[in-house]
């Protein structure tokens, strides 16, 4: 972990899912963030041998953030996009598929993302804990040019009106 990282590590309640795609990466994943003194809101699965569906999960994450239930939340599936194309339905939701450590933190930096999405098939688990670590200790900078471009995002999320 690299020392700015270090200084922006604080504990923060973070809600995880995964479908059977995505266990066991995701027991180490919360493993890792519970060690590191995060409060989990955990939404399963723990069991990789019975299919399930990765849209609940990313609702349940979804909800959690919109409801400030936690502050962030982790998504975990087979490629990480379906999760994330998912959550991204859910107002207010910003989510991110990530497989390296630069997006991992560019997405909360830049672009305020609340959800980090990763793909267990296609993402080597030292990688996707490197990833986490990198997601969960950014920050997002309120720089003008990336509040300008959020407000167009919000733009593009309100519906039109019905007339």
């Amino acid at each position: 972990m690299l020392g700015s990282e270090r200084e922006l590590w604080f504990e923060m309640r973070i809600a995880i899912g995964a479908d059977h795609a995505g266990y066991p990466l995701n027991e180490r994943v919360i493993a890792q963030l519970s060690k590191a003194g995060h409060e989990i809101v955990d939404f399963g699965t723990h069991v990789g041998s019975v299919e399930d569906d990765y849209p609940d999960y990313a609702r349940a994450v979804g909800q959690a953030i919109q409801s400030a239930q936690v502050d962030i939340g982790i998504l975990i599936c087979g490629s990480g996009v379906g999760a994330a194309v998912a959550a991204n339905k859910l107002h207010g939701i910003r989510a991110a598929a990530c497989g390296d450590t630069y997006s991992g933190h560019q997405s909360r930096e830049h672009d305020d993302c609340n959800v980090l999405c990763l793909g267990a098939r296609v993402t080597g688990e030292e990688l996707a804990l490197e990833i986490v670590r990198a997601f969960v200790a950014a920050q997002f900078t309120g720089e003008d040019r990336h509040l300008r471009r959020l407000a167009k995002i919000s733009e593009i999320e309100t519906p039109p009106e019905q007339g």
